[in-house]
């Protein structure tokens, strides 16, 4: 029986997919020390935290990694590659739940929900009505999506035929951008943008992406929204750019170090949303993810590739490791 490693739990719908066919363990923390002693001798890997290249190093039995999720970051594709191991994800089953998330925080920015409601509680009724004389409306601005997959394209349906925005959006292929957007490059986009929406995948090309350049272009009342990763911004530069009073706001879901210290500037600011990375989760997100990855694992164990094999050049090798 195949031993499934999970670095989290899992939606009790996708356990009980597994029951029956494999030894499911959960690991009893994410770090990479405990992934690497508790995962020794898995077969197949589900993977919600960074997993170190030498997990898949003396690994027989491993056949595939699969992303609890879509992102792949989390996943050392080189590594992986290089000992024939298998890597999937299941791409486009939160898009809907992060896109929701895009505008429940761009929503409460504009509305100044955090400073509203801290002077309600503190001050007062008038303290708290007296915080609309600087809301702005939603409708009537210009959202900038940086990146168009899943999530982006979620949220341009959502921008355009829910608020009537004017959308603008780049990507690394411009035919990726739908009709009803405009495709600006990165630099024209910033600086036309009254929110910014960062949903773009974290490579090497997109590392530092908004830099100090970038964010001294944007307009000085514009907002921006983070749900792609931390390192897609210079948290250096987005930071001094708060403390001038330089943009208008700023709604991060993910930081280049998570947790976040509770000393970090960011929570000093009262135009500052953090969350800990879960504009992705809800129960029924949980849910799609999980039945996906099991879904994937499943097909593994049968001796099937998975459907969204991310790596497709390691199949001969895949082979000559285990003949169907």
């Amino acid at each position: 029986m195949s031993f499934i490693f999970s670095t989290h739990p899992l939606h009790p719908a996708a356990k009980a997919m597994l029951q029956g066919a494999g030894d499911l363990r959960i690991a009893s923390a994410p770090d990479p020390e405990t992934l690497l002693r508790e995962g020794r001798g898995a077969g197949i890997v589900i993977v919600r935290a960074p997993i170190p290249p030498v997990f898949f190093e003396d690994a027989p039995a491993l056949r595939a990694a699969i992303r609890h999720g879509a992102g792949l970051d989390m996943v050392p594709m080189e590594a992986a590659t290089r000992a024939g191991v298998l890597v999937a994800n299941v791409p486009g089953v939160n898009a809907s739940t992060v896109a929701e998330h895009v505008f429940l925080v761009t929503l409460a920015l504009l509305r100044r929900f955090r400073q509203m409601d801290g002077d309600l509680r503190q001050n007062g009724w008038a303290a708290g009505r007296a915080q609309a004389d600087a809301a702005v409306d939603l409708g009537g601005r210009t959202m900038g999506i940086v990146g168009m997959g899943n999530v982006g394209k979620a949220i341009f349906k959502i921008a355009k035929f829910g608020f009537g925005l004017e959308v603008v959006a780049t990507s690394r292929s411009p035919g990726s951008v739908p009709e009803g957007a405009r495709f600006l490059t990165i630099d024209e986009l910033v600086a036309l943008a009254d929110i910014l929406v960062l949903c773009c995948p974290l490579t090497p090309g997109t590392t530092g992406l908004l830099h100090a350049g970038r964010i001294a272009r944007m307009r000085p009342d514009a907002i921006l929204v983070n749900v792609s990763r931390g390192p897609v911004v210079d948290d250096a530069a987005l930071i001094e750019a708060l403390r001038g009073g330089r943009i208008g706001g700023a709604a991060l879901d993910v930081f280049a170090t998570q947790p976040l210290p509770l000393d970090h500037p960011y929570f000093g600011f009262a135009n500052v949303i953090v969350t800990p990375h879960l504009a992705g989760l809800t129960e029924e997100s949980m849910m799609r993810m999980g039945t996906g990855a099991a879904s994937e694992a499943l097909r593994v164990i049968k001796g099937d590739l998975p459907v969204n094999l991310r790596n497709p050049e390691v199949v001969e090798h895949y082979r000559r490791r285990f003949p169907t």
